[in-house]
């Protein structure tokens, strides 16, 4: 386990010979002021500087390559893990803020068929520290260049985060604590491609996060075509379990839709999803294919279409913007190639 891993309850119980304040101290130099040394700082306390000397030295995931999109708003980085995993993470840059996309696995093991992660199979699970070593290295680049710090952000990176739960939800007490890094959960969005258990737990949990449900098909045969894992975990089941959800935490669900030519971007499809959705909190998010090397699919023309048909059935919807999809920083296309990119 590293230090990254530990929650502030858990850090109290790993300093429980120390007084209170030398937690809150060290805590708040690493999460709040981006320390990498803290074993060298000056102005420890003698106790606190004893303490770190017992430690193995913090490990911060290497940047191998960062990749910067053409029109320097997207930056999609590489990180290589203690173990020479490797993972990537996305910078995005917004007027008066700054998004981070987090992974949550090295690979995914969803397997939905046009994201470049899932073509690539799964390889582990990421340890809760190393979700929260990605958000200080946006917090790092960010301080470095004098532009503030992160507003928002969304685990819809590498990996399936409900797949993750326990390490997931481990990082964003550590992300969300008040005393350190301080990104409030409404800011904070988790991307499931309907991992039926895990909802319903974040609802029995009470869990104070944004959820984002993956959806792509309004039938069942639509969407295992393109998801797999609704084999498993059929539709009906899915939007059974997001109704619980809704009620249970009185919180909307964003429901996010690949929009693909040909394949579900028809106006039946469109009346179909909001018939699924009909009764339920929601906000649609439509997102125009991304183009990835082990999928033929085109993103579709019909966006505009589709959002209207929607919108007249009563439901607020959005057309995301695409952001890094030069360097293959955009949503499905996240597969530890920054060093082909660089190279090319």
């Amino acid at each position: 386990m590293s230090f990254f891993d530990l929650t502030l309850a858990a850090l109290h119980q790993q300093m429980a010979p120390l007084h209170v304040s030398h937690v809150h101290t060290l805590w708040r130099a690493i999460y709040r002021e981006g320390e990498r040394q803290p074993a060298d700082r000056q102005d420890f306390l003698p106790p606190l500087q004893k303490w770190l000397r017992t430690l193995d030295p913090l490990f911060f995931p290497e940047a191998v390559h960062t990749i910067p999109s053409h029109d320097g708003l997207t930056h999609k980085i590489l990180l290589q893990l203690a173990d020479s995993a490797q993972i990537e993470t996305v910078l995005m840059g917004y007027p008066g803020r700054h998004t981070a996309c987090l992974s949550t696995q090295v690979g995914c093991a969803m397997g939905c068929v046009f994201c470049a992660t899932g073509q690539g199979g799964f390889t582990r699970h990421l340890a809760a520290g190393e979700i929260v070593s990605q958000v200080l290295h946006h917090q790092a680049i960010l301080r470095q260049n004098g532009q503030g710090h992160l507003r928002n952000l969304v685990l819809m990176g590498m990996g399936e985060p409900l797949h993750n739960y326990a390490a997931v939800m481990a990082a964003l007490d550590i992300i969300s604590d008040t005393r350190g890094i301080n990104i409030g959960p409404r800011r904070i969005s988790i991307s499931t491609v309907g991992v039926v258990p895990g909802i319903r737990r974040m609802a029995e949990e009470n869990s104070p996060y944004n959820l984002a449900v993956s959806l792509h098909g309004a039938t069942q045969a639509e969407r295992a075509r393109l998801v797999p894992v609704a084999k498993k975990w059929p539709l009906e089941e899915l939007i059974d379990t997001c109704h619980f959800y809704c009620k249970k935490t009185a919180r909307k669900i964003f429901f996010e839709w690949t929009l693909i030519e040909n394949e579900n971007d028809t106006t039946e499809q469109a009346r179909a999803l909001s018939d699924l959705l009909v009764g339920m909190p929601a906000h649609i998010n439509l997102i125009p294919l991304n183009p990835t090397a082990g999928y033929n699919g085109a993103p579709s023309l019909r966006a505009v279409k589709f959002k209207t048909i929607l919108r007249a059935a009563g439901f607020p919807v959005t057309i995301r913007q695409r952001r890094g999809i030069d360097v293959a920083a955009g949503c499905g296309q996240l597969a530890a190639n920054c060093g082909q990119l660089a190279a090319s």
